[in-house]
């Protein structure tokens, strides 16, 4: 569950399915996506601050540490996701990431990103 003052973000830990001498495999998400997004964000850097009109998608923190942001019904809510952790954003609901430190996160979205499809999708919204 969140961190912070936020209590229906819903930060989930992503643990490992199987561990042997040779590694460990982790099933970070089994739900179907079309895309798959590795972004890299400085200190203090400020993403997303927008909604999607349709697309949906899941923030695994592969690096670093965020403040997770979503406004439901007026209301601004907080999380905290560590490495390890991923949250979901849902279609229609503003949100926003700040960066407490140097992070590398993968967004795996519902719908394509290429072409223009995320702008036809993304309507600006400043949370933070």
């Amino acid at each position: 569950m969140a961190e912070g003052f936020g209590l229906t973000i819903k930060v989930v830990n992503v643990k490992p399915s199987f561990k042997d001498d040779r590694g460990v495999i982790i099933n970070i998400l089994e739900e179907p996506i079309n895309s798959a997004v590795l972004i890299t964000c400085e200190k203090g850097a400020i993403r997303a601050n927008h909604y999607h009109k349709e697309d949906s998608h899941w923030s695994y923190m592969i690096i670093g540490k965020m403040e997770y942001y979503e406004k439901k019904q007026g209301k601004l809510e907080k999380a905290i996701v560590k490495a390890g952790q991923m949250v979901y954003s849902a279609p229609g609901v503003p949100h926003a990431m700040k960066f407490l430190e140097p992070s590398i996160f993968l967004a795996l979205t519902t719908r394509k990103r290429l072409g223009g499809k995320y702008d036809e999708d993304t309507i600006k919204s400043k949370i933070i």
